[in-house]
């Protein structure tokens, strides 16, 4: 466990509900095990753009940023109340700077942005193929000149990790962890199309760490405009 994360974890117990320690340990174990925070901090490391978080939970992005050492301005949002109300919670009782988190669909469209954009974990929670298609193109218009979309998303690709990973996401929403059930798990390929016709510039690697899942981190580079 990285220097941190128990800070980070303890801004998630509420004072009011000693004994509820629920989301303490999600956190610590979500920071321990999850290769993702890695994986988005080495994306974002050393940016000044703003950073648009779309499906941020409970907020862990922000936290594991600002303890990083990276101190862009970040939005958050999510269509799960009850996760906005813990991730605003904890930026209360942890100080965390310069960051909001707001209710929002991302089926319903993004709020006005320019910089960087991450989607983690969204794509395949959407409830038809033209959703998703209408989120991936709304958060690359929503890409400032020289910003980057960062992904974490399972693949579909016949492996065992791909069905381990539907099945997961399937029990989190019959948990009730997740409040939609995935559904479309996008192809590398037809993101790599996706991505060239907008003239972006995309890295993908595998983001398995010591997990079973099929998750995959993309990064699409957004070019510098030349000036005129």
């Amino acid at each position: 466990m990285k220097a941190g994360h128990r800070a980070i974890a303890r801004a998630y117990l509420d004072p009011a509900r000693p004994f509820d320690r629920h989301h303490y340990y999600y956190a610590l174990s979500k920071l321990a095990t999850d290769p993702l925070y890695d994986g988005v901090c080495d994306a974002l490391r050393g940016r000044d753009l703003p950073v648009l978080d779309v499906g941020c939970g409970i907020g862990l992005l922000a936290h594991r940023m600002r303890m990083e050492g990276i101190a862009t301005p970040y939005i958050g949002t999510d269509f799960d109340v009850r996760k906005i109300r813990y991730a605003q919670a904890g930026q209360q009782r942890s100080g965390l700077f310069d960051a909001r988190f707001e209710v929002g669909d991302a089926a319903s469209g993004l709020p006005a942005h320019s910089g960087d954009v991450c989607l983690l974990d969204v794509l395949q929670f959407l409830p038809d193929d033209a959703s998703q298609d209408a989120l991936l193109e709304s958060a690359i218009a929503r890409l400032a000149p020289g910003g980057k979309l960062v992904i974490r998303t399972g693949l579909t690709d016949g492996s065992a990790r791909a069905g381990i990973t539907v099945l997961v996401d399937r029990l989190s929403a019959l948990w009730g962890w997740m409040r939609a059930r995935p559904g479309r798990y996008p192809r590398l390929e037809e993101l790599r199309e996706r991505f060239a016709r907008h003239g972006l510039h995309v890295e993908f690697r595998p983001l398995h760490g010591n997990t079973p899942f099929n998750n995959w981190l993309v990064v699409a580079d957004k070019p510098t405009e030349s000036p005129h």
